[in-house]
This record gives structure tokens, C-alpha cells and sequence, in this order.
């Protein structure tokens, strides 16, 4: 298991509730089902439509099952969203 901090952006951080929290977890699918586990509403469909970046690295379409977290990694949950 590796320790390090989620922060949210923007939706993503509006559904949380918090702009960031820390996670202790193997992989980003366990953090992000951590994250998840007790709440509701808006939080787990804006999850489901967020990029996710691992220290700045793109996750892209890899399942998040598979994507080992390093000790002290931050996860950035990336809403879609407009803007010009």
C-alpha cells in the first residue's frame, strides 16, 4: 500500500466536498473506490467521467486496476470541462 493525497479540481471538487485528501491504496482504482465509498450523489458519475493524472503523468484509457500508485504520489482528478 502507498500513502499520498488526492486533489480534486473544479466539478470534481465540488462533489467531494474538500479540495484534496490523502489515500492509502495499491493501485488508483482502490483509491478512487476509497474515495467514493460514503458519498453520493453527483460524486461517483463526475469520478467516472474525470482524467486522472499520477505526478503530473497522464493516465489515459488504462484501467485504474492496473496503475500501481508510488509512495507519496499526488492523484489529480481532472473533470471535463468548457472554457476558451
Amino acid at each position: 500500500m502507498a500513502k499520498g493525497t488526492i486533489r480534486y479540481w473544479a466539478a470534481a471538487k465540488a462533489a467531494a466536498g474538500v479540495h484534496e485528501e490523502p489515500y492509502d491504496a495499491a493501485t488508483l482504482g482502490e483509491a478512487l473506490a476509497a474515495a467514493t465509498d460514503g458519498r453520493d450523489g453527483d460524486f461517483p458519475r463526475v469520478l467516472a467521467r474525470s482524467s486522472f493524472l499520477i505526478d503530473g503523468d497522464p493516465v489515459g484509457t488504462r484501467p485504474h486496476d492496473s496503475v500501481a500508485l508510488p509512495e507519496g504520489a499526488v492523484v489529480e482528478v481532472l473533470p471535463p470541462f468548457a472554457g476558451g
